[in-house]
Formats: structure tokens, sequence, C-alpha cells
């Protein structure tokens, strides 16, 4: 394991299975659970490595990990990516605009992911603005909950740069997503953004707003998902990171994006009021 700061599982055994036996059954669960892609993933050492980003729901497994295991099963079709970004919100207060790891690993009870310290070094560069702050993701669970599906597809070769937006504005939003287009051109990477959709609503209105959300996506309009979120005040919680994975991937060259799966909460618990989960992908 690299020196460096170790981040500890925060939301093991609240999230998702606290053992090692028990988490990779669960995650195989997702991946043929109805809602999700209905097979286990193998990743495809000769794929065409086209996807440039993906929107990644963060709910507890049982509720957005059908929809979340739709994006890395495409992820693995795909091809392995030798450089991997995952971008989450903060849902607890801190000060400062964005935070970055830059050295370590984090630890899940599938292992250890390391941190990429040349690609988080090449990050920091372009944006000295991103405070090295490994203690403010104590206690996150938007980014934490990507490792164990990247651990499943990867194992132990799997190395990541973690990033938090603590101010979701489009001023940082749009400073993290330059920074990482610079830092990933000429490299073959993919920026994982976490998000959760409408929260509270009932499935027909959690749906209605989403598509709004959905559809600038849909454009690789990052500045029009912004303006749409606040506009209708939409309780998207990520929208920062999608907007960063947005704004980088349009700069690395992505074409399209593609929705990949959609559900919400009551798929799996009959609510009045859900939570909404997007699985997309952006390529080149």
């Amino acid at each position: 394991m690299s020196d460096g700061y170790v981040r500890r599982p925060a939301v093991a055994g609240q999230f998702y299975a606290a053992s090692h036996d028990a988490l990779l059954q669960e995650i195989e669960n997702c991946y043929t659970h109805p809602l999700g892609p209905g097979a286990l993933p193998v990743v495809n050492e000769a794929g065409p490595r086209r996807i440039l980003g993906l929107v990644s729901p963060h709910a507890g497994y049982i509720y957005s990990g059908p929809t979340a295991a739709r994006g890395f099963y495409e992820l693995a079709e795909d091809g392995r990516p030798r450089h991997i970004v995952v971008l989450s919100p903060c849902h607890r207060w801190e000060r400062g605009a964005a935070v970055i790891q830059t050295s370590g690993a984090w630890q899940t009870p599938l292992g250890w992911a390391q941190v990429d310290q040349q690609l988080a070094s090449a990050i920091t560069e372009y944006c000295p603005e991103l405070a090295a702050n490994p203690a403010a993701f104590e206690g996150e669970h938007s980014l934490e909950v990507q490792l164990p599906f990247l651990q499943h597809l990867y194992g132990d070769q799997v190395q990541f740069v973690p990033i938090m937006l603590i101010d979701q504005s489009a001023a940082v939003a749009t400073m993290v997503g330059d920074a990482l287009a610079q830092a990933l051109a000429g490299r073959d990477g993919v920026i994982i953004a976490s998000t959760d959709m409408t929260h509270f609503e009932s499935p027909a209105v959690a749906r209605r707003q989403d598509e709004i959300l959905i559809e600038r996506m849909l454009e690789l309009d990052a500045e029009g998902m912004l303006a749409a979120r606040a506009r209708h005040g939409i309780t998207m919680c990520g929208y920062g990171p999608v907007a960063a994975m947005l704004i980088a991937a349009r700069q690395l060259g992505a074409t399209s994006a593609e929705v990949i799966g959609y559900s919400n909460s009551g798929d799996v618990m009959p609510s009045h009021e859900v939570v909404a989960y997007l699985s997309l992908k952006v390529t080149r």
C-alpha cells in the first residue's frame, strides 16, 4: 500500500454489506437483479474505450445498486480505463470549494483502492484551488459507494482520484471540469460523477423533473442542466459533479450520451415519495 492518508470505510454495513463475501454477493445480485443489466460483467480487455464519463447513483445498494450496476456493466464491456476519477457532492457541512486526495488509499471490505498519485498531481497543477484535504472525505458516502463496484471489476489493480465538490456552483464545476480535461488530455481515463436525482417526490413528479435534466445531459449541456435545476428547484444532489464531468468530457472529445438505466426507490419499496436514480454514459 502506498504512503499517505488511509480512508477507512464509513458506510459499510449501512449502504452496503460489511464483509468481503457478503459484499461480493450483494454486488453480483445488483447485476442479476431485474432492474440491473441481467448478467455479471466481464472486463473486455480489447474494448474500444469510448466511455469518457458515467453518471452513477449513490444510495444504499438495495435501492440504487442495480441501476449503478448498469453503468459499471457498460464500463466493463468498454475496456479497462487506465485512469479513473470519481467526483462526489458533499452531504455534510464543510468549508471550501472542492477537495482532492493526492496520495494514500481508500479501504472497503473488498480491500484497498489506491489513489492515482500521478494523475492527482497533474489535476492539482491545473487547479491549485483544489484543496488537498483528505480528512474532509470522512463520513461522506457518495464517493465511497462507487468503489466496491470498481474493485469488483478491476480487483487490486484499481487506482482512482477522489474529488469532492463542496461548492456546487457553476464556477466551481467549470474550474474542476477544465482541470480534469487538461490533466486527462492524452490519457485513457473515465470520470464517474456520483449523484442521485429527484428526492422525496412522487414517482411521476420525479420522472418529469428528471427528464428535464436528462435532456440537458444528453446534449452534453452542463450549463443548461445547472440552470434548469435551479430554475425548477429540482433536488438532484450531485449536480456539480455531473456538470464538471460533462464539461471535461466535452473538451476531451465527447460526442454523445446515453441513458443506461433509470429507477427510483419505490421500485424496490413502494412509496408515495421516492428518490430517483440515473445511470448514464458519455462517449467519444
